[in-house]
């Protein structure tokens, strides 16, 4: 019996037409049948304050950690804000750590893209986001590295990558993915059951 694997999905860039958010949708649509990305929100995410943890965490942030808590794996997309993740995305990533000693991040298998308009599509805040990522214990794919130039011609008018050879290598990215996530996750209690 395969499992299907929940896999929420990071977008760093808040804004609704991002060319990132875009990118998420696409990978979506090239992710094996095993995987079942879905993203998830981090526009409501007030600033980490551990004065407001002591008050009792915000709503927000207790259903957003229950949410990554109940994935299997991350897909983080990113853009790149002056060689960096938007702050977004590192509040979202200092939320679901805390409170101390309790992540929602530990030990779940992750992966990182990153696109944008320039030539080097979002290479320094995919490799800043993978430093973030090793000290939340997220075992991070390491191959292929996904940063994509020239974004604003990526995609053709219903959203889908409009360059095969990008669509071929962004449908093996989520291949890779899936075996990475098998490779990394817990047995479930079926399979435990099973034994």
């Amino acid at each position: 019996m395969s499992l299907s694997r929940d896999v929420a999905v990071l977008v760093g860039s808040l804004r609704k037409e991002s060319i990132n958010r875009k990118l998420a949708l696409a990978l979506e649509k090239l992710a094996p049948a095993s995987l079942r990305p879905e993203i998830v929100q981090i526009g409501d995410l007030p600033l980490y304050n551990q004065d407001l943890e002591d008050q009792g965490a915000p709503p927000s942030w207790v259903t957003f950690r229950d949410r990554i808590r109940a994935a299997d794996a991350v897909l983080f997309i990113t853009p790149e804000y002056n060689r960096s993740v938007p702050g977004g995305l590192k509040n979202a990533l200092d939320v679901g750590s805390r409170p101390y000693g309790t992540s929602a991040w530990n030990g779940k298998p992750g992966a990182v893209a990153g696109t944008s308009p320039g030539v080097l599509g979002g290479f320094g805040a995919v490799h800043h986001l993978r430093q973030s990522l090793v000290s939340l214990n997220i075992p991070v794919l390491q191959q292929p590295e996904v940063y994509i130039g020239g974004a604003e011609t990526m995609f053709d008018a219903d959203g889908n990558i409009a360059n095969e050879s990008t669509r071929r290598f962004l449908h093996a990215f989520m291949h890779a993915f899936g075996i990475w996530i098998e490779r990394h996750c817990v047995p479930s209690a079926l399979s435990f059951a099973k034994s």
